[in-house]
């Protein structure tokens, strides 16, 4: 099927795009007789295919999502649900195939794929009825959803990208199988930015860790430049491999991240 969105490839629509050498075999309706004409040489005309594209959406549905704690703006994991109904409506009504997935320990959370404009209160309501829980392991998570794919395309992976055994080799899975692929790293403000406290206990959502710290001047001052570095290593890693890395605090509007920082990317057109 055709789509909406104009692809890289060439094929066939009414906007012009190139010329390129006449080769024997060439659909002579497209040769250009006034350039014959002038140059006594065959060109063929080219035009702008539009392209009907898979889009999948991938959120992560694990216990470090659900934070802050309650269905606040904040929360990463509504904001994620937020944002892949927005993704999810684009792809909707630009005649795509789309799917969403909640990467899970089951990784059994699936809806689509569907088409088409009339599907969109169902994604609604499957994003409405989804929850976090438990724990995650991405690159194992992602690579069975790699071996799953039947027409790879554009995927976006929303997450914190808390995961003990890491998220490069998911990824990495991914490519292999031919997919575009756009990570979102989701952080909350106070994890970004947490303030000067006392000694505190902080325990793990997802293992159960405990661990004992002193939230003070020089102890916020390390783990800021830990977590700069951290951003700074996937933004290096996604470069080359050709990954978009789109790092967002869930206070930044959802809607203004697609409408505007997606759309300069050139990750949304």
């Amino acid at each position: 099927m055709k789509g909406e969105r104009r692809s890289h490839k060439k094929g066939s629509s009414i906007e012009f795009a190139d010329y390129r050498n006449y080769t024997r075999g060439d659909d002579l309706r497209r040769l250009d007789w006034n350039i014959f004409a002038r140059l006594e040489r065959p060109f063929v005309k080219l035009f702008e295919e539009e392209e009907d594209l898979t889009v999948q959406l991938l959120i992560d549905a694990s216990s470090s999502m659900d934070w802050p704690e309650g269905k606040g703006k904040l929360n990463k994991f509504q904001y994620a649900l937020r944002l892949a109904g927005a993704l999810g409506y684009i792809g909707l009504a630009s005649g795509d195939q789309v799917t969403v997935g909640l990467i899970d320990d089951d990784n059994n959370r699936v809806w689509g794929p569907h088409r088409g404009r009339g599907n969109v209160m169902r994604m609604l309501q499957f994003l409405e009825g989804s929850n976090a829980k438990g724990l995650t392991e991405l690159n194992s998570s992602l690579k069975r959803w790699s071996v799953r794919a039947h027409r790879p395309g554009l995927l976006f992976l929303l997450s914190d990208l808390f995961s003990p055994s890491g998220f490069e080799d998911g990824l990495k899975a991914l490519q292999s199988r031919g997919y575009d692929v756009g990570l979102i790293h989701l952080l909350s403000p106070d994890e970004i930015a947490p303030t000067v406290g006392d000694d505190v206990k902080l325990i793990d959502v997802e293992t159960n860790a405990k661990t004992e710290i002193s939230l003070d001047a020089a102890t916020i001052g390390l783990y800021r430049s830990r977590l700069e570095r951290w951003r700074s290593e996937i933004a290096s890693t996604c470069a080359g491999r050709g990954i978009h890395y789109i790092p967002v605090s869930t206070d930044l509007r959802w809607d203004k991240l697609v409408l505007q920082t997606l759309r300069r990317k050139g990750v949304v057109r």
